[in-house]
């Protein structure tokens, strides 16, 4: 049986996925089988992944379903003890696994998740970019994290945002308790509907050391984007977050609602979709609100000044997620 499950969901990248298969291939640390999730493939990238020549590889095919799906495809498929996941245009560096296992081993059954730092590497003519120090000027640390009540919101969602699936391994049954990855036909922050459940209720580990390269080239969510993106998960359907947070963390959760409704409201009225900035902005308001970011910025962006604002801004300074 191995000890750790890499679950890699695949989806339309010939031009990359030998590259990520490699860097699994290379982990100091073999103990580990690897669930290739082939989830509707049009182009070659099934036929790359389905040849790599590594016993300790295989690949499911499924309709295509989204990365959710085809991440809870494999969490299900999934024989290890901690469970490792890789999207098929980024990679790892050499010791990740290892340093993680040894993560686990050392601090005990209580931990959850270990999280790696990451470079961000932005396509040919560039090299790639540690964002060691952005989380660190985000208040992220090396250590163990159990959230507690006084928490700041801010630091709630950065600590939620650098629960990154590509830099996280996460124990099986924790996985399995929390029930996966949002999938319901969802493209964008299906992961962190997850993370959040998580971070609520488990202590979670952090390392700051880069040991992950994420392509923001490659990914369609890297590119400028053309329209407004999708309203996050956990705001269409913050009863079921409420329902698993301990009653103590209750109102930290709201404000982390509110905050993230804040900062949505302002995408999509910088799209020009202020009515609907206005409905979600709307939603979660609450008494206290006012001294948290972006409070002032969302309400401009519930108002048809949106509109002409946000054109003019994309003309100036085009929106990069």
């Amino acid at each position: 049986m191995p000890q750790v499950s890499v679950v890699v969901p695949l989806y339309n990248k010939e031009p990359y996925v030998r590259r990520a298969l490699d860097s699994i291939a290379a982990q100091s640390f073999a103990d580990f089988e690897v669930v290739i999730v082939d989830d509707g493939s049009q182009d070659g990238s099934a036929a790359i992944a389905a040849g790599y020549p590594d016993s300790r590889f295989r690949m499911i095919r499924q309709a295509n379903a989204g990365p959710g799906a085809a991440r809870n495809r494999g969490i299900a498929e999934a024989k290890g003890e901690w469970i490792a996941f890789l999207d098929a245009d980024d990679e790892w560096l050499p010791d990740y696994l290892e340093l993680a296992v040894r993560q686990f081993r050392s601090l005990g059954e209580d931990v959850a998740s270990v999280s790696s730092g990451y470079y961000d590497f932005h396509g040919p003519g560039t090299t790639p970019r540690s964002t060691k120090s952005m989380w660190e000027a985000r208040g992220i640390v090396a250590g163990s994290l159990r959230v507690h009540p006084g928490m700041e919101t801010t630091a709630f969602a950065y600590a939620l945002a650098y629960l990154h699936p590509c830099t996280t391994v996460i124990r099986a049954s924790v996985l399995r308790k929390w029930g996966g990855f949002y999938e319901e036909r969802c493209r964008f922050a299906e992961d962190s509907f997850l993370m959040v459940q998580l971070l609520l209720n488990e202590t979670v580990v952090f390392e700051m050391t880069p040991r992950v390269i994420i392509h923001t080239e490659a990914g369609q969510l890297s590119k400028n984007q053309q329209s407004a993106r999708p309203v996050e998960p956990f705001l269409e359907h913050p009863e079921r977050i409420e329902h698993v947070c301990p009653v103590a963390l209750r109102p930290l959760l709201a404000r982390f609602f509110t905050f993230r409704a804040f900062k949505t409201a302002c995408v999509l009225g910088y799209w020009g979709q202020w009515e609907a900035a206005k409905r979600l902005r709307t939603r979660f308001r609450t008494a206290d609100d006012r001294g948290l970011p972006l409070y002032w910025a969302s309400w401009v962006c519930t108002t048809p000044l949106a509109r002409p604002l946000g054109a003019l801004l994309r003309r100036i300074r085009p929106l990069h997620p």
